[in-house]
């Protein structure tokens, strides 16, 4: 069985993920396969609008395909993996700025680079089962498919938040912090999906959406912002040690199980992506640090602690934050030896 579908239906053009045994992880033959449609379909008048979703009620895409780059990684074939990298990427910004419209249904978990083929797109819908996270750090990478600029987007300094803790947005959640922008119980997506497909116009669904309820990060973002605007991490760190409040604590625990190098890089890139707003060029920083990440940085050790051995006790080349110095950081987002980003 295919691991996409794609066809269209009436004026719509028709994206599923169909590999629910692994979350709909993304592999590189999918990347291909959804940009090869959607530069077919731009050439298509009949096409008005085009249309994401998955197979599986328990996940829209649980990220990239892992397992498959652990293997190359372990190889020392650091070219495949790279190579993956600049695909994907080229795929999300070319999505961010399709001049057609894209509705994503993101139902369930939604994660990595499934974050990727559905936040940037132009229309995001999110249900009672939408799960959205960016656990990267965790496995020895950094947010990355455009999530640094994303995460700016975020009120406050939620962004420096969410990409460091990989806390778990529910519905209300994601649109709070601008990586989704309609809610729909997930028993009406299929009245929306046929309403779509019988006209392909966006305004004949609008009033099948419903009111989200509020947001729990929206009581403590104020309280969240005031920590994470720190300066430098050791310092946000600090803080958070020294804050009684549930929240902060969890905060601790979650950024002292991720990498001390990807925890690093991460909060250097959402706030070059602060000074330096936009997808593109947040593609082009990221691409820098995961075109290391398997030779250099915690990536391999992540993804086997993680999903290989499932020990959950990595070791990572750093004992803490506080050992990696900003020259290392800067190492790792030097420009590639096989060239910069080209989107």
């Amino acid at each position: 069985m295919s691991d996409i579908s794609i066809r269209k239906k009436g004026p719509v053009g028709h994206i599923t993920l169909t590999r629910p045994k692994s979350l709909n992880a993304l592999s590189h033959d999918m990347v291909l396969k959804i940009e090869t449609a959607l530069k077919s379909w731009l050439e298509d008048d009949t096409v008005k609008c085009v249309m994401i979703d998955a197979e599986s009620e328990t996940a829209f895409c649980a990220g990239g395909d892992i397992v498959d780059l652990y293997n190359q990684g372990m190889k020392q074939d650091y070219f495949s993996g790279q190579k993956y990298w600049r695909d994907e990427y080229r795929l999300n910004a070319f999505m961010s700025r399709y001049p057609k419209p894209i509705i994503a249904f993101m139902n369930g978990i939604v994660m990595g680079g499934g974050v990727g083929i559905s936040a940037h797109c132009s229309h995001r819908v999110v249900t009672e089962k939408t799960k959205i996270a960016l656990p990267e750090c965790a496995i020895g990478l950094v947010p990355d498919v455009g999530t640094t600029s994303l995460l700016t987007h975020a009120p406050g300094y939620l962004g420096e938040y969410l990409g460091l803790t990989g806390y778990r947005m529910n519905s209300a959640d994601a649109i709070y912090c601008g990586f989704a922008d309609k809610f729909a119980p997930s028993d009406t997506l299929a009245e929306i999906k046929r309403t779509l497909c019988e006209s392909g116009n966006l305004d004949d669904i609008e009033g099948l959406f419903k009111k989200p309820s509020k947001s729990e990060l929206s009581s403590t973002q104020a309280e969240i912002s005031k920590v994470f605007s720190r300066g430098r991490i050791e310092d946000v760190m600090s803080d958070l040690k020294l804050s009684q409040s549930e929240w902060a604590l969890d905060a601790v625990e979650k950024i002292e199980r991720g990498s001390p190098l990807s925890c690093q890089v991460t909060f250097e890139l959402v706030r070059q992506a602060r000074d330096t707003p936009g997808i593109e060029e947040a593609l082009k920083r990221e691409f820098c640090f995961v075109s290391r990440a398997m030779q250099y940085g915690d990536f391999l050790e992540g993804v086997r602690a993680a999903v290989i051995d499932k020990d959950r006790n990595p070791q990572w080349r750093h004992a803490s934050i506080n050992d990696v110095t900003i020259a290392q950081v800067h190492t790792m987002l030097r420009a590639p030896e096989g060239g910069v980003l080209k989107l």
